[in-house]
Formats: structure tokens, sequence, C-alpha cells
């Protein structure tokens, strides 16, 4: 089969997602936009030099209906003679987005793709889309569904993880995406976004609390805890699921959880010919790809078995694996995968993650992996396995190795 290479991958600064955010006047077209322009230029792409973009995006209302991928290209200097995807697969979906394009490069169906995604939470709120699982009673219901904050919270609860616990992973994630940018980590893939008079509007990630600790922390009150225990009650819902916890332990606050940010990022994969067509040479190979259903309730532990699916499927250990980006959507679903596999917390999010930097629900899969292949290159190590775990209860994973 043809190995699927990454060439490069670029990402935007996150920005806060609300009015006062500095991308908050930015649409996901134009974001997407600057994204596939900047990998055009960087790679001196011309004509139609890639099969398809393959871009992941949640909520997909208003400016972010429709197909966004295809207008996305329109609205780029990329080629219109390329054609556009647009996907949802939740949380996953930059990383979905480029496991589809890399196993359609590894079949022979083209020799490249641009692939990523984007979420502009600040223009069109999460779950605006008025999604059947959370919004119609006679499917709710029948699933159990609670909302992802008190999944996580589940998650605390089963598997005995502590408000202190939780709190020390949030800290050490703000220490390290601090660190990262002082020692500019992510300058290989970072790109401003400029307005239309070519100013910068934005080229750091914004949402950062470099100063947080555990006494900060500490004032915060459970964000789900009276949706959970008052109104609409969805505890007792999730009791009768687990009806061997005596309660749910709302350990979650907004110091702990993932935050709401805009942003967009893509990788440009592709084979080995085409490398050679426009003088490139690739970063890394994607080795395996992996996704997997679960429980909808707990809903958030599918990293650990989309983990457990792909080494397999690969033939690999847990030992194999040099670095670990999990996305940080709470704090119990990364201290669920290092409980999970026992691995050595200083080599899972190295350089922090979403509680530091936020979650653009779209983009991050994609972003993870860019972070992923940038700090295997920087720390020279050789493999890197990153994870998500996926509303309504999904999970996914990508292995990549160093060329």
């Amino acid at each position: 089969m043809t190995e699927a290479y990454i060439y490069d991958t670029v990402r935007t600064p996150r920005g806060k997602g609300r009015k006062d955010g500095s991308l908050h006047e930015v649409t996901s077209v134009r974001l997407s936009a600057s994204v596939l322009n900047a990998l055009k230029e960087r790679n001196n792409l011309e004509g139609h030099a890639v099969e398809d973009v393959i871009w992941g995006n949640v909520t997909q209302v208003k400016e972010q209906g429709g197909c966004l991928a295809r207008t996305a290209v329109l609205a780029s200097d990329l080629d219109e003679r390329i054609p556009g995807l647009a996907i949802n697969r939740f949380c996953a979906s930059g990383m979905e987005a480029v496991n589809i394009a890399a196993n359609q490069v590894k079949g022979g169906a083209g020799n490249a793709y641009i692939a990523g995604g984007v979420e502009m939470m600040g223009r069109v709120p999460m779950g605006s889309d008025g999604a059947a699982i959370a919004v119609d009673p006679s499917v709710a219901m029948e699933m159990y569904f609670v909302p992802q904050g008190i999944s996580a919270d589940i998650i605390a609860t089963e598997y005995g993880f502590s408000r202190e616990q939780a709190d020390a992973l949030a800290v050490e994630s703000q220490r390290r995406a601090a660190k990262a940018w002082e020692e500019n980590r992510f300058e290989k893939s970072i790109i401003a976004v400029k307005d239309i008079n070519g100013l910068t509007i934005l080229d750091r990630d914004e949402y950062l609390r470099p100063g947080t600790d555990m006494t900060s922390l500490g004032g915060l009150k459970p964000a789900f805890k009276e949706q959970g225990e008052v109104m609409p009650g969805f505890d007792k819902l999730a009791l009768m699921k687990y009806p061997h916890l005596d309660a749910i332990n709302h350990i979650h606050h907004a110091g702990n959880s993932s935050g709401i940010v805009d942003g967009a990022a893509g990788v440009l994969i592709g084979n080995k010919e085409f490398g050679e067509e426009y003088g490139l040479k690739p970063r890394a190979r994607i080795k395996a790809t992996a996704k997997i259903g679960l429980d909808p309730t707990i809903m958030l532990t599918g990293p650990v078995p989309a983990t457990q699916k792909i080494l397999a499927d690969s033939g690999m250990a847990i030992s194999d694996i040099d670095l670990f980006e999990v996305n940080e959507a709470f704090a119990s679903v990364v201290l669920r995968f290092q409980q999970a596999f026992d691995v050595d917390p200083s080599i899972v999010n190295v350089n922090g993650g979403s509680i530091a930097m936020g979650h653009p629900l779209g983009a991050t899969g994609a972003i993870i992996i860019g972070t992923l292949l940038d700090e295997l290159e920087r720390s020279d190590k050789e493999t890197g396995l990153a994870t998500l775990c996926i509303a309504s209860g999904m999970g996914a994973a990508t292995i990549i190795e160093r060329v």
C-alpha cells in the first residue's frame, strides 16, 4: 500500500470564543481560507495540486453550514478545480479529516490532500445546530444522554479522580503552554491572522492564563453541579445507567475544562510522488488511524479504547510510543488515559493542551497532530500518538512516525 506522508502543518492562534475575542470579526470561511493560503504559499502549490480539501467543523449551521470546505476553497487562492468535503465527527472532526485523507492516499485515490478544520465558537455557538441527541427527548432519554460536563464528572467518580488531581493537571497544562510560547515551540506551524489591510489581528494563543495556580482554581465552583443535581437533574439519569455509584462527584469547572475558542488548522498530506513533484521533503508518515464507538453516557473515555485498537491494529505496544497528545477536553479524560496505560505524564501533552489554550472543536484534531509532529522534531523523538474523546461516545486516534 502507498505511504501517506505529512509534508506540512499550520494552525492559527486560538482566539477567545466570545465577542471580545480577537478573532470574533473573522468568519469561519475567511479563517479557513487563511490556512489554505498558507499551505499553498509555503509549499508552492500550483493548479490542481491536491485531490480534495477535507475540512472538519462541528456546528454546521449559519456561516459554518452548507459545505464550508468548498466555500473555503473558493474563498482562498487554491485552484477552483479543487473540491471540498465538510465532515463532522464532533471533537475529532479535524483528526478524522486527516485520517480520511491519509487513507485515501494510501488507497491510491489521489496523490495529495489538504485536511483539517475550523470552529468559530464565538460566532457559531456550540449546540446551536439543535442536535437530536441533546434536544429530542425520545432520543435523549433512550440513550441516557447527559451533557459532556456531567460525563467528565462521571469519569472522575467511576475512576476515583479528585478535584485536586484535576486542578493539578490544569495548572501543569498552563505552565507547559506558557513555557512552549516562551521558547517559541509553536513557531514552525503558527500563522498570524491578518485583516484585509494586512495588519495582524492575532499571532498568539490568547486564552492562556499563565498565572494559574492551585489557590486560584480552588476558588472556582463546580460548573456542572447545579445542572446535575437541580435542573434538569442529569445526575439522576446518569445514576440510572450507573447504579453502582452512590452520587456523582462534580470536580470540573472552567479552570480544569477546555476553553471555548476560535481557531483553524490544516495538514498537507501526500504520497512520495507528490513530494517529488513539488520538491517537498516528508516530515512524517501516518502509520495508523482508528476510530471507535462506546457508551454514550460516560461518553468521553474514547481515547482509551481508540488507543487500544490502533495499537492492536498496527502491532504496537504502548511502550513503542515516544510522545502522546491527548486532548484536554476535561481533566478527567487525560487522567483516565494516564491511569489506563500507566504512561509517564511527562510525555503526555508536553506543550500544554486545550485546558490552557482552548478547544476549537472542528480544528483541534488537526492542531494536536501538528503539535505532536513539531514536538517529535524538537525533541528528536520518533513516534507519536494523538487521540481525542468525542461527544455521544466515540474515540479517534492517529499514530505518526518521523521519516
